[in-house]
Formats: structure tokens, sequence, C-alpha cells
């Protein structure tokens, strides 16, 4: 039994949840998400709640249940709060600057890296050194700082690179003399 997905997805108000022609559309404030439904978990739109339940015994339905309670779960937070993620860029001369659709990113290679800004997406740059990416779908969201974060990863000896907010890199000690 799957303990998260045993629970029901709380709508909250302002938000409307429907499911025609074998997909979830859920809008909101924010905007609109959907997602296809799998076969093998049964889903029903309650009065103020969505719940999420295996359609038979089988071992796949029941290792995709909370899976899909939690997919449920993230389109319900996308449209009412939305999702961020936030780079720290560490690096003598390394910065981020945000024109438009596009963020150009100087990391110490002999040109500079423009990025082109997906549509859904939001980035902000309030210091040099700092990407607040945002949005309505938290695996676009997480996509796009991944792709980001790849130009440069954190390297062990300086630290130098981008990392995620509040993540550990792991530090190695240089060469002996």
């Amino acid at each position: 039994m799957s303990r998260i997905g045993k629970k029901a997805v709380e709508i909250p108000s302002g938000v409307t949840a429907a499911i025609d022609g074998g997909q979830l559309s859920v809008k909101g404030p924010k905007g609109t998400l959907a997602m296809s439904l799998s076969d093998n978990i049964k889903y029903e739109v309650g009065d103020g709640s969505i719940s999420v339940q295996p359609a038979n015994d089988s071992r796949e339905a029941r290792a995709f249940w909370g899976m899909q309670r939690t997919l449920v779960q993230n389109l319900v937070t996308g449209v009412t709060e939305g999702f961020t993620k936030v780079l720290e860029i560490t690096g003598v001369g390394y910065r981020a600057n945000a024109q438009g659709k596009n963020l150009k990113l100087q990391l110490g290679y002999s040109h500079d890296v423009d990025f082109a800004v997906p549509d859904g997406i939001e980035i902000k740059t309030p210091d040099n050194t700092t990407i607040e990416i945002s949005g309505i779908d938290k695996q676009q969201v997480g996509q796009v700082a991944a792709e980001i974060r790849r130009w440069r990863k954190p390297e062990p000896y300086k630290g130098k690179g981008i990392k995620y907010r509040g993540e550990y890199i792991f530090r190695k000690e240089g060469k002996k003399k």
C-alpha cells in the first residue's frame, strides 16, 4: 500500500480539475496544465479533491500509484503557486544577465553562452551571480535549470561553476607539495 497514494489531492478554491479523453487538466490562477492518465490507475475528481487508486492489483499499478498521485499534486501546486529553482554562479568573471527571452552567460569560455528561454519559463537575474527560474510546470523548470547548469558544472577543487542554491559541493584537497 502506498502511503502517499492513499491521500487525496486537495483542490484549493479558484482551481478546477476535469478528466476528458485520457487527460487530466487543471486550471488555476497561474494557467492550465494537463497530463495524460495511466491505464493502471483510476482517477476520480470529487468535491474539492482528486483521488488516485490502482485500477487493478498488478505490481505495475501499485508501483505507479504514489508517483501518479505526486504528479497530480504537482499540477495543482503549479497552477496555484508555481515552482522556482535558484542557481548560483561562483567564479571570477562568471556572470549571467537576462535579456528578454535570452539568458547571456559568461562562464570563462572564449565566447558568451546565449541560452534561449523556452515558453512557459521566466528567468530573472537579481544580481549577476544568481539566476531564478520559475514556471508552472515542475518538470520543465527542473529541466531548464539542469540545462543551464550543464554549461559549467561546479568543480571540486575551487568550487567554480553553476550550482543549485543549497547544493553541497564536495571539495577535494589540491596537490601536495
